[in-house]
């Protein structure tokens, strides 16, 4: 650990059994802080193929709002969270995202071409 580093290094360690992951991380969030010679360190797991198709889903989305400054994140797994009239939104999947993207007009003119897209692909590939 170097204290004059601007930021922390990430480091990746590959386990042989899941079990030992899960323990480990399991562990981690239980302590909720942990440290290494008094310097907090953070881990994370990583992500399944079907967690990263999900997330992945989320990127036109979140381009789009961070072009309009609505300072979105991705919180693990693959949820969309963002800030709007001072409160911090989290959604779960784009249904939900669209649900409440109508009740905002601003936002819905944001969105609108995004979700338009994907019903028509999804509408033609169903009936074809």
């Amino acid at each position: 650990m170097n204290p004059k580093r601007p930021t922390p290094r990430h480091i990746i360690i590959k386990m042989q059994k899941v079990q030992d992951k899960e323990r480990i991380l399991k562990a981690a969030r239980e302590r909720q802080l942990l440290a290494y010679k008094d310097v907090p360190i953070r881990l994370s797991a990583d992500f399944s193929k079907e967690t990263l198709q999900a997330r992945r889903e989320w990127q036109e989305i979140f381009r789009v709002m961070k072009s309009k400054n609505l300072q979105p994140r991705l919180l693990y797994p693959a949820k969309l969270s963002f800030r709007i009239d001072g409160h911090i939104k989290t959604f779960p999947d784009k249904k939900k995202l669209k649900e409440f993207i109508i009740t905002k007009p601003l936002l819905y003119e944001m969105m609108k071409g995004l979700f338009e897209e994907k019903d028509k692909k999804y509408v033609q590939t169903k009936w074809q």
